[in-house]
């Protein structure tokens, strides 16, 4: 029995002895744990290292970022900018006619509201001097019509006095117009028909008028609309160029341009709207270099961007009284002259180089005394200017 006891306790106490081992779990778990710790913290160390480097690439790309986003948007806002200062209107592809009728008219009130004062741009001072104005007018400007005419009207007042004159005085006298020779001939044989067919009176019918010679649509029209108060659309060089920048029309015609314009219209607009584009046409909307940056109608515009859209270089190529410039007319109307307008000279004025932006001679400021008076009436033609 003393010995089992004894080989009990003998197996019992590697058993106690164990028991350290067992102890020493926990010990490896503490250090285990340590390790743990150590490498936690030190874990946080290398992100805290590479915290920086992150946030540094992070800002260096917002930056980026922020300065590509601040280039977009000054580009945006510049682009806002001009977009803002003229915005012109594309009409939409396959516009409706009732479309276009609306856009057209449209632009037409805003004409009128820019020339309030537009008006006919010959001096006349009846139906006779206002067809043979407006023949000679062809290939050259209603100003130096208007230096013209004085001379020829004051020796040839009536229709049989012009018919029964010295063609070479006649010639003398129209040789500043160009094409004197020709514009004679029609003059004197308009003249002529006047006389025998019609009692020496302009007639006031569309079909009589084209009969006499030199006398076409548009110069009808002309004497028509100004001389006897009926409508007409006078479809010169700048009423066609404008026309078709707008859209209006795509016909090339003068005919055609005036039945398809005619249509978006009532025939009461017919006269002044041709004024209103007329005068836009000499003014701001050239041939070669329309002044878009100045234009007051450039929202409106569909050929916006086709001439000059810096204002202050726009400014620059404004014409007449729209760039303080003298007019063709000697005598205009008084409500041309209170929007600013300065009258022509009369013919054989010395020209003032820095004041006209026309070959011819250039006006003073005020109405020569020896010019002639004329009313306030009178018509556009095909002149350049």
């Amino acid at each position: 029995m003393p010995a089992e006891k004894t080989a009990r306790v003998r197996k019992a106490v590697p058993a106690k002895k164990s028991v350290p081992a067992k102890t020493s779990a926990p010990a490896e778990k503490a250090a285990s744990a340590a390790k743990s710790a150590s490498a936690a913290k030190s874990a946080p160390a290398k992100k805290a290292g590479a915290a920086p480097a992150k946030k540094a690439v992070t800002g260096t790309a917002k930056k980026a970022v922020a300065g590509t986003a601040k280039k977009a948007v000054t580009g945006t806002a510049k682009k806002a900018v001009a977009t803002e200062r003229i915005a012109p209107a594309k009409p939409p592809r396959n516009e409706s006619h009732t479309a276009l009728v609306r856009r057209a008219r449209r632009i037409n009130r805003e004409l009128a509201e820019v020339y309030p004062y537009a008006h006919p741009e010959l001096d006349f001072e009846n139906p006779f001097q206002l067809v043979v104005a407006t023949v000679l007018s062809a290939q050259t400007t209603d100003l130096r019509v208007n230096q013209t005419t004085p001379a020829l009207f004051a020796k040839y007042p009536t229709p049989e006095d012009l018919a029964a004159a010295n063609p070479e005085e006649v010639e003398e006298i129209l040789r500043p117009t160009g094409f004197f020779r020709a514009k004679t001939k029609s003059v004197m044989g308009l003249s002529k028909a006047l006389r025998d067919d019609f009692g020496g009176e302009v007639p006031g019918r569309l079909e009589d008028l084209v009969k006499l010679p030199g006398v076409g649509r548009k110069t009808a029209f002309v004497v028509l609309g100004n001389a006897f108060g009926r409508p007409g659309i006078t479809v010169d060089t700048h009423f066609q160029r404008l026309v078709r920048r707008w859209e209006w029309t795509a016909e090339k015609e003068p005919d055609k341009i005036e039945r398809a314009i005619g249509e978006l219209f009532p025939k009461t607009d017919w006269t002044m709207l041709s004024h209103h584009v007329i005068f836009h046409g000499r003014r701001i909307c050239h041939a070669r270099k329309p002044a878009c940056g100045a234009c007051p109608i450039a929202p409106l515009c569909p050929a916006y961007g086709e001439g000059e859209t810096d204002p202050e270089k726009a400014k620059k190529l404004l014409k007449y009284e729209k760039g303080g410039f003298p007019g063709q007319r000697l005598n205009p109307p008084q409500s041309y002259l209170d929007a600013g307008g300065i009258p022509a000279p009369p013919l054989g004025v010395p020209a003032s180089t820095s004041a006209s932006p026309e070959p011819e001679p250039a006006a003073p400021t005020s109405p020569p005394s020896a010019s002639p008076a004329a009313p306030a009436t009178g018509s556009p033609s095909r002149g350049t200017g």
